[in-house]
């Protein structure tokens, strides 16, 4: 059951939820794809080759990775290093600290929950 991938998102271009593609709806397309977070989440460290980032994510097929990490690298977020090993842009590093803010948010909010990590 293999459809065509649905484009990268670009801001300026029609996206999930807005048909300008806003910058900020732009984002939340890419993101919002299954496993793209977790991918950005496992490179904050530093670079991982293929096998190391896939047994890092728990049940992410190799074909689901691929395609996150082309997309990632399309949108700028991902490249490679000489040893071909996954890593942050500086423009994927600097998503990190922009996403701080809402994970102190999501803290608080599990917490006002009693829920834990």
């Amino acid at each position: 059951m293999s459809s065509s991938p649905s484009p990268v998102p670009r801001p300026g271009s029609p996206v999930r939820g807005s048909r300008t593609g806003r910058p900020l709806m732009a984002a939340m397309d890419l993101l919002g794809r299954r496993w793209a977070l977790r991918i950005l989440w496992e490179l904050r460290d530093g670079p991982l080759g293929a096998r190391a980032l896939q047994g890092r994510c728990d049940a992410m097929s190799s074909s689901v990775m691929y395609d996150r990490l082309r997309e990632l690298t399309a949108a700028g977020l991902v490249d490679q290093d000489e040893q071909d090993a996954y890593r942050l842009t500086g423009t994927g590093r600097s998503l990190g600290a922009a996403l701080a803010p809402l994970d102190r948010w999501a803290q608080s909010w599990a917490a006002s929950l009693g829920a834990g990590e």
